[in-house]
């Protein structure tokens, strides 16, 4: 999954707009709706020459107006307009819901979820940020160009799931805050890192190879599930007899079904920042709690050597006794046209920190609550 969408003037950070031209000066987190040509600005008093805006579209203002009753100021907004939504695909829904779970993609990521070809998704993307339902930014490149594209809720598109959920929508100031502080943070290569992780076994249940491809036989093989960071924290929390609480924080959970076999996973992706030290010292959040009844621990890190030495601190690590965790490793520079799903994992055990052999990822161990398969050809995700 790699390619850039376009190509700009070095140093300086791209946004798209409507018509695919990028504006290469306009520095990354100062507008975070310039793709749409809007700014998203304080509210105020509406001309009285205008007539009624939605409240669902981005330049709608909810004021007080200026005559008060009973002392309080009176709240007037626009007329609700939910026709956006049933002008979207089902294709469109399910990828607001993944970004409003994951919060950002990149064009190739989406179009392995939902597309034939990167070609037919940029196309369908470009009318999405028309339609203010996606904000898009690029990031420039040492030696000229640009990153590829990615992709996160609009303002539209965020309100949309917020209506869908019967959730309170996010106001225009804040909405752009979290946009600049996504585009700008220092752990965006982690998690598009992670997202693309899943996306790579994802892809074997997008629905448009379904449809084009006779020759899948098991529509039911590949990921039925991923979870979040946030989701993880969230449900991955135990309370001991002692008053004390045990979380975990993996960077995403999964399953995969292939062949009536489910192997549900954690997946700590390394990036190389964190020393070995830290990376193994979460065996024991991992340790104390129940792993082994819920999924396998993967790590997956940037290149074969460092799997070595992981292998090795892990030895040391454990201390001679057997830890209640299975425990997997790849390297992603061994590349594989499954990618994660491929053989690239290779199981770990207290009395040997070489490598066997490598197996795919419907191989190795199962662990967890069995469930029933999920039948439909969709992407279930949560």
């Amino acid at each position: 999954m790699t390619g850039h969408d376009d190509s700009t003037t070095a140093g300086a950070a791209a946004f798209s707009h409507a018509d695919g031209s990028a504006d290469a000066w306009r520095p990354i987190a100062a507008t975070p709706n310039a793709e749409h040509g809007y700014r998203v600005r304080a509210a105020r008093h509406p001309d009285p020459a205008c007539g009624p805006k939605s409240r669902l579209n981005i330049n709608t203002h909810t004021h007080s107006h200026p005559r008060r009753r009973g002392g309080h100021a009176v709240h007037r907004g626009g007329h609700p307009d939910a026709s956006p939504w049933f002008r979207l695909l089902d294709r469109d829904r399910r990828l607001l819901s993944v970004l409003a779970e994951h919060k950002v993609l990149t064009t190739d990521q989406i179009a392995a979820l939902e597309f034939t070809s990167t070609r037919r998704a940029q196309d369908r993307l470009r009318k999405l940020r028309e339609m203010g339902m996606l904000f898009a930014f690029r990031e420039s490149l040492y030696g000229g160009g640009t990153s590829q594209t990615r992709h996160a809720l609009g303002y539209l598109g965020a309100r949309l799931i917020a209506a869908q959920r019967a959730e309170k929508p996010p106001a225009p100031g804040a909405h752009a805050l979290v946009l600049e502080r996504l585009a700008c943070s220092p752990t965006l290569a982690h998690r598009l890192g992670v997202n693309d992780f899943f996306c790579a076994p994802a892809a074997h249940r997008n629905p448009a190879r379904h449809h084009h491809d006779t020759a899948y036989t098991d529509p039911v093989a590949g990921l039925t599930q991923w979870w979040s960071e946030r989701q993880c924290a969230d449900c991955f929390r135990l309370d001991l007899y002692s008053g004390e609480t045990v979380g975990l924080r993996p960077d995403g959970y999964g399953c995969w079904e292939q062949r009536d076999r489910a192997v549900r996973f954690f997946l700590e992706y390394d990036t190389g920042t964190e020393s070995l030290t830290t990376l193994t010292g979460k065996l024991a959040a991992y340790q104390r709690f129940p792993t082994d009844e819920l999924g396998i621990l993967l790590f997956s890190v940037h290149s074969s050597r460092r799997e070595t030495a992981l292998r090795a601190v892990l030895h040391r690590a454990v201390s001679g006794h057997h830890p209640d965790i299975a425990i997997a490793t790849t390297a992603r520079d061994h590349s594989h046209p499954d990618g994660p799903a491929g053989p690239v994992w290779a199981l770990w055990t207290p009395h040997s920190d070489t490598l066997i052999q490598r197996l795919c990822l419907a191989d190795l161990p199962e662990r967890g609550p069995r469930l029933t398969h999920h039948t439909e050809t969709g992407q279930p995700y949560n």
